[in-house]
């Protein structure tokens, strides 16, 4: 069992280009960093700094030209690509700024998909899946499609799906980068309340919207391809994070 503030991600030089030749493109330079049980870690710097391969990198979608990543205390390098498939499917969920819904699908089915992917039973997958929309307000919009959808409520539903399997790590690509500032706040709070309070995710979260730096426990600034450093967020006092939703 996993201990509060134990390593669960841990990146050792991890080097990435892409291109050939003239034209390769180094993005990550050596890049040195833990993430821990029960912790919100957001990447942060500037555009085209590397914040979302890294994400990519240690999320195992792609693989890094030198160095290592390790997960829970498995090294993914060495996992084979079918192997690697069924650790992501087990151990990561995944939260995207375009919420990557299915139009034909309604909010539950949605939410089921990554348990049905799985092989789990539809009926037990729908029922996790209302039972995780339940928890993020939206047991009255079980059977709406995306089209019927508010832009905060289709991010809830991501963030249903990508906790209905029960991952141990969390990775957030952007969240809230198409929502306005109340909704992005409450989204924030959302993936607070779901994934680490009471349990011990780890949450990691690329952004560049600074109105959410405080929902994070560190800041981790990533910068020339390299983390340039990382910091501890100062928590403020609750009424101060209920601000943010009139921000």
């Amino acid at each position: 069992m996993m201990k509060l503030h134990e390593t669960t991600v841990r990146t050792q030089d991890v080097r990435k280009g892409f291109g050939d030749g003239s034209s390769r493109l180094e993005v990550l330079r050596g890049v040195n960093l833990d993430a821990h049980a029960g912790e919100m870690l957001l990447l942060v710097g500037p555009s085209g700094c590397g914040k979302t391969t890294l994400l990519c990198l240690i999320a195992g979608l792609l693989d890094p030209d030198a160095g290592s990543i390790s997960l829970f205390g498995t090294d993914i390098g060495r996992l084979t690509e079918k192997e690697c498939t069924e650790f992501r499917q087990e151990h990561i969920g995944f939260v995207f700024q375009q919420f990557n819904l299915l139009p034909t699908l309604t909010a539950q089915e949605n939410a089921a998909v990554p348990l049905l992917i799985r092989g789990e039973n539809r009926r037990r997958a729908l029922s996790k899946a209302g039972e995780m929309l339940e928890r993020v307000g939206l047991k009255h919009r079980m059977h709406a499609r995306p089209s019927k959808l508010s832009g905060g409520e289709q991010q809830r539903v991501a963030i249903a799906r990508a906790l209905a399997a029960e991952p141990k790590l969390l990775v957030c690509d952007e969240p809230t980068a198409s929502l306005d500032g109340e909704t992005g706040a409450h989204v924030m709070e959302l993936l607070r309340e779901v994934s680490l309070d009471g349990n011990k995710r780890t949450v990691l979260v690329v952004t560049h919207d600074s109105r959410i730096f405080r929902f994070g426990d560190r800041i981790a600034h990533v910068g020339d391809g390299r983390i340039v450093k990382v910091e501890p967020v100062t928590k403020p006092a609750r009424e101060d994070i209920a601000l943010l939703r009139t921000a």
